[in-house]
């Protein structure tokens, strides 16, 4: 069976995202596709393991299979958190709608210092930007200006929110470059630290409900095989 097979006839959720997903698209904006396939369990059973990931088979769509899916997820990896709180599904079979009723059980702790950390991997590439050109690229400024209040929410309330909201106009006007480098940069700060007060507080728990996780992922296995 090859990669793309399972993509076409194993996928178990798929949805949208990137601006589309955010409520920050423009017209040039792509359509960012994202999905989860459950690999076939005899697969497992020889030597040669079916693929962890797959690109395509449409150009800006990449996928995971179901168990690396929720090993990253467990790791409060923000892009694969995001991708279980689209408001843009284009695709869910049951096994889909399990995964997205276990969207509690990966939220924690860890969302802290996973989202903190690719965040401050994004800023020094802005500031590097910056100091190079002058100016950051302003898309890249806005994309993280969201993931920081995603994350000050997420702390805050205890549930992971993509979609801009009220700060959308602004998120644009940043896109757009209306705002300088020291006001977008300053407003990065602010959320920082606002996401700093909201951890002691936070209702989240300190680990993910790995147990729930992993016997969803024994059952689907047993199912598929």
């Amino acid at each position: 069976m090859d990669d793309l097979t399972l993509v076409r006839d194993h996928t178990v959720y798929q949805c949208v995202m990137g601006s589309r997903a955010f409520g920050l698209a423009t017209e040039a904006s792509d359509t960012d596709r994202r999905g989860v396939y459950l690999a076939p369990t005899p697969l497992f059973w020889r030597f040669e393991k079916p693929p962890t990931h797959v690109e395509g088979p449409r150009a800006e769509e990449f996928s995971w299979e179901l168990e690396r899916f929720c090993a990253l997820a467990l790791r409060a990896n923000p892009n694969i958190l995001e991708c279980l709180h689209s408001p843009l599904v284009e695709r869910i079979t049951p096994v889909g709608e399990e995964l997205l009723s276990l969207r509690e059980a990966f939220l924690s702790r860890r969302a802290h210092t996973s989202f903190s950390r690719y965040a401050a991997s994004q800023h020094g590439k802005l500031l590097a930007d910056v100091r190079t050109y002058g100016a950051p690229r302003w898309k890249h400024a806005m994309h993280l200006l969201r993931l920081l209040l995603s994350c000050r929410d997420l702390l805050r309330t205890g549930r992971l929110t993509i979609e801009a909201g009220p700060h959308r106009d602004r998120l644009l006007a940043v896109r757009r470059g209306e705002l300088s480098w020291d006001e977008v940069d300053a407003w990065m700060t602010r959320l920082t630290e606002e996401t700093e007060t909201a951890l002691s507080t936070t209702p989240l728990p300190e680990e993910p409900d790995a147990a729930r996780v992993e016997d969803f992922l024994v059952r689907a296995r047993r199912a598929s095989a």
